[in-house]
């Protein structure tokens, strides 16, 4: 979820530390402004306190005990997770809280307000400034530790708010979701999602990009979902793993997002085909055609491919069908799409010539994209369908075993042309070939030979001829 950002100060103010009213008053009210840290004439010697020091006196001058704690269990607890972390770590490089002024003024201004309204009884107050600490200090990385600490604060403190229709309790159980899931705490995570989900059933609330609560808990919970169902396939538990899946579907469904939904559908017909539900499999809603085209181009094809590979020739009609009415249409991503599922249909079948051809269709009309990255794909599978084709030939020649073969393995070897595939082919070639340039030799040589011979009888004709002139 987005959250509003803190109040941020215009520059590094320290504690108020004494009173307001002193003899000398006009050199009070200018120490008070010119110097930061210093309020008042008799209190100099103050800042010599480092500010760690000087911000915790002033919490317990004000009577902030309970602030006052909190920030100085925080600070014990990050050098202990320093010292856990020991000298090389990330966190051994960081600057500590004790030294870093800013955060201090944030962490005493937002503590110290959340603790006078949790005194007046406000507690929506208490939340929404512990709130901005967790937005704030979301920011930087290395503070990912203290955003999830006032992230459980918010959570703590939305159970007692009872003014707001559960908001903020709803708001609460999602960041506690997303905390949980970057942990790795499947199951935990599901289960604030559906409290989440369950608060916002039927309500308007929006985030600030104008999405619904209601459709959030629900993309949660059909990602928590889908993880929960990858670990269970992972564990042969099919039945539970579809269970699961159904629900993420649901979930999907009611988001409103038809990608969400292709996905989820996809997902749910691959726990049918794993289980052994090859038809169930298929008939799931969308998943014959349409499915395949409302999901990016990079979503697993290949595992898509083994699972319609497995079935009769229905859905390579459809296929067919479809790939006509993109390329009737011009619609060059979606042939491609086409091109490249029905080529792994075929390289799976082992049909390794239909395979090539629709693959170099796909490249075809990647070019067209102007897409260097998927004209690169698919050319990528030209070659695997070329070499596929070009293994059954040469490994017939290696399993046989043979004198023959083995010089036919040789000569293609010597000129591996891309017309011919098959070794036995290119030896025969190669060997007309010799035979060829040696009866080419062995006439050109004769015809000089002949040449030499007439131009030699015609030279002594006209000799003849010459010396008949002459005599006459």
């Amino acid at each position: 979820l987005t959250h509003l950002g803190p109040c941020h100060f215009t520059g590094t103010k320290v504690c108020f530390l004494t009173l307001d009213t002193y003899a000398c008053k006009p050199l009070h009210m200018y120490l008070k402004y010119r110097f930061k840290g210093l309020k008042s004439l008799f209190l100099i010697p103050s800042n010599r306190n480092s500010y760690k020091k000087n911000i915790c006196i002033d919490m317990l001058r004000q009577g902030y005990h309970e602030s006052f704690s909190e920030l100085f269990t925080l600070i014990q607890k990050w050098n202990a997770l320093r010292e856990a972390a020991g000298p090389g770590s990330a966190i051994w490089q960081q600057k500590s809280l004790e030294e870093q002024p800013d955060k201090l003024d944030q962490l005493c201004h937002f503590l110290t307000r959340a603790e006078a309204a949790q005194r007046a009884g406000h507690y929506e107050e208490v939340y929404d400034n512990q709130l901005n600490l967790a937005y704030y200090c979301f920011n930087d990385p290395e503070d990912k530790w203290l955003s999830n600490y006032f992230y459980e604060q918010c959570f703590n403190t939305a159970q007692l708010i009872k003014i707001d229709g559960g908001k903020r309790e709803a708001q609460a159980h999602a960041n506690m979701g997303l905390i949980s899931e970057e942990q790795g705490h499947v199951m935990k995570a599901a289960e604030h999602y559906e409290v989440f989900y369950q608060l916002t059933e039927g309500s308007t609330w929006k985030d600030e990009t104008g999405h619904t609560y209601n459709s959030l808990a629900c993309e949660h919970l059909w990602r928590i979902y889908t993880l929960l169902a990858d670990k269970m396939l992972e564990n042969k538990e099919h039945q539970q793993a579809i269970k699961t899946l159904i629900k993420a579907l649901k979930m999907a469904k009611e988001g409103g997002d038809k990608m969400m939904e292709g996905e989820a559908t996809y997902y749910l017909s691959l726990a049918y085909h794993f289980a052994g539900e090859q038809q169930t499999a298929l008939s799931v809603s969308y998943f014959k055609v349409t499915l395949v085209f409302s999901m990016p181009f990079s979503v697993s094809l290949g595992i898509l491919a083994e699972l319609l590979a497995s079935q009769g020739s229905e859905t390579v009609k459809y296929l067919g069908e479809f790939m006509k009415v993109a390329e009737n249409t011009h619609l060059s991503q979606s042939l491609v799409d086409a091109c490249v599922l029905l080529g792994n249909i075929y390289n799976e079948r082992g049909k390794y010539s239909e395979a090539f051809e629709y693959f170099s269709q796909a490249s075809e009309a990647a070019k067209a994209l102007n897409n260097l990255p998927l004209v690169d794909e698919t050319k990528t599978y030209c070659g695997i369908a070329k070499a596929h084709k070009l293994m059954v030939a040469f490994n017939s020649h290696i399993e046989a075993e043979d004198p023959v073969s083995l010089k036919y393995l040789l000569a293609w070897k010597e000129n591996r042309s891309d017309m011919c595939a098959d070794p036995l082919t290119v030896g025969k070639t190669l060997v007309m070939k010799h035979i060829s340039a040696v009866l080419s030799s062995m006439v050109n040589s004769e015809f000089r030979r002949t040449c030499r011979f007439i131009f030699g009888i015609l030279i002594f004709d006209i000799g003849v001829e010459e010396k008949k002139k002459t005599t006459l």
